[in-house]
């Protein structure tokens, strides 16, 4: 039986408790307290939209019986250019094109942040007059500005578990699928290979990429020393473990989290968690120096990963340096 879900789920509800904190030299209390309010609503006349979505696995849209133009979603049920005329609900391909260029939210408030990065787009589905609102995602590793353009086409999944919301579905690149999956109505998201994208190659090692991995993993191992004796960059770390693979023109090196501890490992690890490739070994030194993150790495597409989903521990490792900086270490 499958386990039921909160609406906020409870890793994000703070326990009850205080904590001291220390800001320019002066100590503040800070108690954890709470101010919620739940509700219900209904989806109303857009019922079937939803309904269609999370117990068919089909899109529908509306279509006016006078002027013929075909609306998705439903959003309204008489055609404004025809003196409202009643207009009819229609199943709808589920491929399309996309209709601009999303952008891609990496930042993400607390709801939406196991599912960054993603692109936020439209796409015009075939037979379609207006274009539909949805998310973008890629199944060859980690989402950034290049990989969706206008135009492009794009199919339609279908998320495993479906609540009846806009999220139930997202696109993927049509090219990205087989020409099985191309043709078959209510794909799912399982039935995608999100395991195995084509990893960027790594030249090397060369003598210069060697020479500067050993200063990166010198510094490494020092920062990993020090998180060891700091409470703040232990607790960005609670909780949390994962092996990943670094690959680098100088060589390979693990980065292993362990709940509040961090590691540094040179060579490579069986069965990592995920893989990093940065063909320049120093833009970790670029990270620890507070001139780049690897978020923004990831972003101008010097560091590459392999799972989409991994972008939660980017952010993990993200808020080491600061935490350091803010303990003196």
């Amino acid at each position: 039986m499958p386990t039921r879900q909160k609406v906020i789920p409870l890793e994000l509800i703070p326990d009850v408790g205080s904590e001291i904190l220390e800001v320019d030299g002066e100590r503040f209390l800070q108690t954890n307290e709470a101010m919620f309010s739940f509700y219900k609503r209904t989806k109303g006349e857009q019922s079937p939209f939803f309904l269609a979505l999370k117990e068919r696995k089909v899109i529908l849209g509306v279509r006016c019986t006078k002027c013929g133009v075909v609306r998705v979603p439903l959003f309204e049920l008489y055609c404004p250019e025809c003196e409202f005329e009643q207009m009819e609900p229609i199943e709808l391909p589920d491929t399309g094109v996309m209709n601009s260029t999303p952008p891609i939210t990496y930042f993400a408030h607390s709801l939406f942040q196991h599912q960054v990065p993603f692109g936020r787009g439209r796409v015009l589905l075939k037979g379609a007059d207006t274009a539909l609102p949805i998310h973008v995602y890629t199944t060859k590793g980690i989402l950034t500005p290049r990989v969706f353009k206008k135009g492009m086409e794009v199919k339609i999944v279908f998320r495993d578990e479906r609540l009846g919301n806009p999220t139930d579905i997202f696109a993927v690149p049509l090219s990205e699928l087989s020409k099985e999956q191309q043709k078959k109505k209510g794909l799912q998201e399982s039935e995608l290979d999100w395991t195995s994208p084509e990893e960027p190659s790594v030249p090397g090692p060369t003598p210069e990429g060697k020479k500067a991995l050993e200063r990166v993993l010198e510094r490494l191992s020092e920062l990993a020393g020090k998180v060891a004796t700091s409470e703040r960059a232990q607790k960005d770390l609670k909780g949390w473990r994962r092996s990943i693979q670094v690959k680098t023109a100088g060589g390979p090196f693990a980065i292993l989290i362990d709940d509040q501890k961090l590691r540094i490992q040179s060579g490579t690890v069986e069965a990592p968690d995920f893989i990093m490739v940065g063909k320049d070994p120093e833009l970790f030194e670029d990270w620890m120096g507070f001139r780049e993150s690897l978020t923004n790495a990831i972003i101008a597409e010097k560091l590459w990963i392999s799972l989409n989903s991994e972008f939660i521990t980017v952010f993990k490792l993200d808020r080491i340096p600061r935490s350091l900086r803010r303990t003196g270490k």
